[in-house]
């Protein structure tokens, strides 16, 4: 399996070159339908990337403290 670059540049080249117009329909169809399956598969890939940076991203910090839940924080300046 290509890599997400190399399957990128192919969707471009292939879009590219139908835009040229000078290709036959049948052809162009074949093209198309490449295209297609190369847009799904790196939108699929894209949103498995997008998950684990939001992971990474929303992960908390390990301080070894035990975790604070927060779920009603205006109650706790209340209370102070």
């Amino acid at each position: 399996m290509k890599n997400f670059e190399e399957r990128l540049a192919r969707l471009e080249d292939l879009a590219d070159k139908m835009r040229e117009g000078n290709i036959p329909l049948d052809d162009a169809v074949s093209m198309f339908e490449e295209g297609i399956g190369l847009a799904k598969g790196l939108e699929k890939d894209l949103s498995k990337i997008e998950k684990k940076i939001e992971i990474l991203v929303n992960k908390p910090e390990e301080t070894g403290d035990e975790p604070t839940l927060e779920l009603f924080p205006e109650l706790k300046n209340s209370q102070e």
